[in-house]
């Protein structure tokens, strides 16, 4: 297989019908050669005829798993040129209930899935002294609101965790990038569904049921960005040559960038209204 020339860009979280499949073949339109990884290949079985991608059985919870695929990559490709930590699962449910091993969970793929991965990446990128890591976060730590504290806690950290990379990173020519969607288009809200019906039932929280199960689906209304268009618009800004540290872009945006900037009385107001609490 040719790929000289071509970026190699690994991307985690590709299922079908996900931010990370739209971005692969969105990777993939702009020349590159795109190892898209899932915890399963039959989730991405529509990518599986085109030689623009290597599928890949990835699961960022274990190092066992991160350390084969990034030995695989290298073996084939000779490097890798962009990481795109996009692998992540949504939580929905209060804090004051929530079980202790699903939170543990959220930030175990979240925030540590995508420390495994840098860490096995940055040997070889720190050696030429080139490469590209992108973290998704979301939207929603910009605001962080009831229902979804776990999800957006997890995401906060990682953020956190893209800024002192951005710095520590700098002298060995690597750039983090941290992506921030806003509401896109995604299978996010099934998959919030599914792991919000495995929930106990709350005691203190039982009058705000429908309100605590409506978040899981929140971003995925008439309005939300199609993914297709959300990846097209980040992968332009990830390939450039200077790339952005910071790249927000979908619907509610510039509404939690606005909420970020008032008064937190005002904001907690605003968010009480809208989760109806």
């Amino acid at each position: 297989m040719e790929f000289y020339g071509q970026q190699v860009v690994l991307i985690t979280g590709c299922s079908q019908g996900g931010i990370g499949h739209a971005l692969a073949r969105a990777f993939a339109d702009e020349g590159c050669l795109v190892v898209a990884t899932s915890r399963s290949l039959s989730s991405m079985a529509d990518l599986e005829d085109d030689p623009r991608f290597f599928l890949q059985e990835l699961d960022v919870v274990s190092e066992e798993s991160v350390i084969q695929v990034v030995s695989t990559v290298l073996d084939t490709y000779g490097r890798v040129d962009v990481v795109v930590n996009n692998a992540g699962v949504p939580c929905v449910a209060p804090l004051a209930e929530i079980p202790l091993s699903t939170l543990q969970h959220t930030f175990d793929t979240n925030v540590y899935g995508s420390m495994r991965l840098i860490q096995a990446v940055i040997p070889h990128m720190a050696s030429r002294r080139k490469g590209k890591i992108v973290n998704v976060g979301s939207v929603t730590v910009l605001s962080p609101g009831p229902w979804a504290g776990a999800y957006t806690a997890s995401k906060a950290a990682l953020q956190a965790l893209s800024d002192s990379l951005r710095l520590e990173l700098k002298p060995f020519g690597i750039d983090v990038i941290t992506v921030v969607p806003g509401a896109i288009k995604s299978n996010i809200g099934n998959s919030g569904l599914a792991g919000y019906n495995k929930m106990p039932e709350w005691k203190l929280y039982k009058p705000f049921e429908a309100a605590i199960r409506a978040r899981a689906t929140a971003s995925q209304g008439p309005k939300s960005t199609p993914s297709e268009e959300f990846a097209k618009k980040t992968v332009s800004a990830i390939l450039k040559k200077n790339p952005p540290a910071w790249f927000s872009y979908g619907h509610l945006s510039l509404v939690f960038a606005i909420l970020y900037h008032l008064p937190i009385f005002i904001r907690d107001f605003v968010l009480r209204k809208a989760m109806k609490l």
